[in-house]
């Protein structure tokens, strides 16, 4: 740790309360821009402090008061603890889940303990959707389309192209209309097994709620498609599963229709996200795209393959 860092996070301990006589430790993973520590308070008690830029406060207590819903709702996530201005920055401290990332622990585990952790998060999902948008905000459609539309141009002039991409531009027309009138509900919308945590092969938590959004519910299953899906198939079969709350129930042709359209978007807004926020990723993101894409043979069915009636 350099001697800058420690000062900081010194110079933090002093101006948080809560925080007097806490051991710190900084965390690196994730792509936020945030400064994460683990803090641990002398009775072993363990909370998560994000430090932020003061510019972004106002969103800050926007997902801190999310938190709080999430709370009253049940969902197995982090609890919202404190929030406030340090001199130099923002902070939110929250309660730390116990364990490990799911994407890394899944594959060691049983497919019958991949499937069952699934289930529970999709549970979890569906609890998070009983919180609908405030009156404020826009449809669904009309927010969607006008994001696909910019997604698009810059996909356009990224200079990176997606083999056969005409087809799936063709897709999205045919079934863009199919947005309209969708709920207008609490979205996670980074919703997959990096951004879960699983100890004693259960789920422990749902974490990182910062980028969460308004509108479709199905659209959080995209995530499934284009990363859980090459963690754990079983697991994904699971979430689908357990969010329709009983394992017999299968999702019905308009579910798919919207996921496949969905998963279709995210091809040209994943390549443009690559390119400004990770560009050395960009192999592995195209290699999930193709995955995806074979999955639907290009959107011809709109079922994907992996997924077994059951």
């Amino acid at each position: 740790m350099s001697s800058s860092n420690e000062l900081y996070m010194e110079s933090i301990k002093q101006e948080i309360e809560l925080l007097q006589g806490c051991k710190m430790t900084q965390l690196h993973k994730g792509y936020s821009s945030d400064k994460k520590y683990l803090v641990q308070s002398g009775d072993d008690e363990r909370f998560l402090l994000r430090a932020f830029n003061l510019k972004e406060y106002d969103q800050k207590q926007r997902e801190f008061s999310i938190l709080h819903q999430m709370e009253r709702y049940g969902v197995k996530c982090s609890r919202p603890i404190d929030i406030g201005r340090l001199s130099t920055a923002g902070y939110m401290l929250i309660s730390y889940i116990e364990g490990n990332d799911a994407a890394d622990e899944l594959p060691r585990y049983a497919e019958s303990d991949q499937f069952k952790i699934g289930f529970d998060a999709g549970i979890e999902l569906r609890k998070m959707h009983q919180y609908t948008a405030p009156k404020h905000v826009s449809s669904w459609y009309e927010r969607k389309v006008i994001k696909h539309r910019r997604y698009m141009d810059q996909y356009m002039n990224c200079g990176v192209r997606v083999r056969n991409d005409d087809k799936i531009m063709a897709f999205i027309e045919q079934n863009i209309t199919y947005m309209k009138q969708r709920p207008n509900v609490f979205q996670h919308d980074d919703f997959h097994v990096g951004n879960m945590i699983v100890m004693n092969k259960q789920l422990s938590g749902i974490i990182d709620f910062n980028r969460y959004d308004w509108g479709d519910p199905i659209h959080e299953f995209l995530k499934v498609g284009i990363f859980s899906r090459e963690i754990s198939i079983p697991f994904s079969i699971g979430q689908i599963r357990g969010y329709f709350q009983h394992k017999k129930q299968q999702p019905g042709e308009l579910f798919w229709r919207l996921y496949s359209l969905y998963l279709a978007m995210c091809v040209f807004s994943s390549v443009v996200w690559t390119l400004k926020a990770a560009p050395e990723t960009m192999d592995h993101m195209l290699d999930n795209i193709y995955t995806s894409l074979e999955d639907h043979d290009y959107f011809n069915q709109i079922k994907p393959k992996w997924y077994l009636e059951g």
